[in-house]
């Protein structure tokens, strides 16, 4: 399997090195950046480009690891070939490819990736979707190298699920990043929180997150809550903690 990434960014630097691990031959990292395309490629042990025009012909698979605002242009930008195409991303769906290329498809993995941090593939779920069975079975045997729960989902499906990773990923690391300002402005050490965020997480492995849910805001304590508000200095963080509150309440309410 020969393969060319269009990106080298988190996901790009990630996912390539695994496949790199599992016996795959990856034949050139594209990036627009340049220093990034070459370091990505000095640990891969193959060449890089900055070029669209450059990007090699001969690759079995070209995946896209862009931002979903960067992909239709670099999608255009593309020069056709005999290769399979798929993107990595959550929101954008399968027909993105269309009338670009004849073979396309998605292979996302649900997972959060950084550059400099390593992670489980076996334990990362893939969810794919193909404009034919034949190219959504070889994205399967990829995916299935690298993982042990591959899935086919639809685009439809897709958004959703993208939309519910926001949720569990990036809105609850903003909250991490909001306790930490409270504890750093009054000389507390952030990793004070790691043993109940780590609890946190443990514990919906066990329980529902609804069943799990505890603190203030389940039983609607004012008393509580209002001293809370008032050590909140920034209006937009106060109001965040208010309606984070409410909807807490509200959906305990519901089940």
């Amino acid at each position: 399997m020969r393969v060319v990434f269009i990106g080298a960014g988190n996901l790009a630097t990630r996912l390539s090195l695994a496949m790199s691990r599992a016996g795959m031959e990856i034949l050139q990292v594209y990036s627009r950046t340049a220093a990034r395309a070459e370091a990505l490629a000095g640990k891969l042990g193959c060449v890089w480009t900055d070029a669209l025009d450059a990007v090699s012909p001969d690759a079995d698979l070209y995946l896209f690891a862009l931002k979903d605002t960067a992909l239709r242009e670099v999608i255009a930008g593309m020069r056709p070939n005999g290769g399979l195409w798929a993107h990595t991303a959550g929101s954008m769906p399968l027909s993105v490819f269309a009338g670009a290329t004849e073979r396309y498809g998605v292979m996302y993995p649900l997972q959060t990736f950084s550059v400099e941090r390593e992670v489980d593939f076996k334990r990362i779920p893939f969810f794919l979707e193909a404009s034919s069975a034949r190219e959504e079975a070889l994205l399967k045997k990829v995916a299935g190298t690298l993982s042990d729960d591959v899935r086919p989902l639809s685009s439809e499906k897709r958004k959703y699920l993208h939309l519910a990773a926001v949720f569990a990923c990036n809105f609850t690391n903003h909250m991490y990043a909001l306790a930490e300002r409270i504890l750093r402005e009054r000389g507390i050490p952030g990793e004070v929180l790691l043993p109940l965020i780590d609890e946190t997480a443990a514990k919906v492995h066990e329980l529902s997150p609804e069943r799990a849910q505890t603190g203030p805001a389940v039983r609607y304590d004012r008393n509580v809550i209002d001293k809370h508000l008032a050590l909140l200095r920034d209006p937009d963080v106060r109001d965040l903690y208010e309606r984070i509150s409410a909807n807490i309440y509200n959906l305990k309410s519901e089940i």
